[in-house]
């Protein structure tokens, strides 16, 4: 099956009579940059097909085919190089700039993909850490008090932020001083992720 014709069988799956199938398809080929490889067969584990970001875009594009206001994304980009990855997520910043809504997680982003966000939402322990601006975050999170390094990629230092100290180092050696330094990482990374919660609760960025 082609690209085409991938996104031909969806249509004819979701759409009503009345809609003229072969205009939404070709649309979709146009804003997806999918049509240099639209006649191209899809392929699989021993079929020679398109590219892995040309596979994103069709799944974004069989999601699109009933042109919804909203759209979920989960992990665009995971499996792509840093170039195909980028090229994903300006076809979604595209998306999104024709009116559309677009929400997705994100793991690991590089600092461009990172810049093309509008939006940025933090989240740890079940906690909200920042819902605003992408581009203030840094900002913020200075104030508060914890400045991301010069040179560094936001998104990496966000990450690092909200994750738990490992302490695989600490696996060997006596039960009782494992268990009690396990608990006191543990303690330290939920007193650090209550704190960062609490500033975002009581800020002006709060949405």
């Amino acid at each position: 099956m082609t690209v085409r014709e991938c996104l031909m069988f969806s249509a004819r799956m979701k759409l009503p009579s009345d809609v003229d199938k072969i205009e939404r398809v070709q649309s979709l080929l146009d804003s997806l940059k999918l049509n240099k490889c639209a006649d191209t067969k899809i392929g699989g584990a021993l079929i020679k097909g398109i590219s892995g970001g040309e596979r994103k875009r069709t799944s974004i594009g069989v999601e699109l085919i009933t042109n919804p206001n909203l759209i979920f994304l989960d992990e665009p980009t995971t499996g792509l190089d840093s170039f195909t990855a980028t090229n994903v997520v300006e076809v979604l910043r595209d998306l999104a700039n024709s009116g559309r809504t677009v929400v997705s997680t994100i793991h690991q982003p590089n600092s461009e993909i990172f810049e093309i966000f509008d939006q940025l939402m933090l989240m740890a322990g079940g906690r909200t850490l920042y819902m605003n601006s992408a581009n203030q975050a840094v900002g913020y999170f200075k104030k508060v008090g914890y400045p991301c390094p010069s040179l560094t990629n936001p998104a990496d230092y966000f990450m690092s932020m909200m994750s738990i100290e490992a302490y695989d180092d600490f696996n060997e050696g006596n039960q009782e001083e494992v268990k009690k330094t396990r608990s006191k990482i543990e303690e330290t990374y939920r007193q650090k992720i209550d704190f960062l919660a609490d500033q975002y609760e009581q800020s002006e960025m709060k949405c």
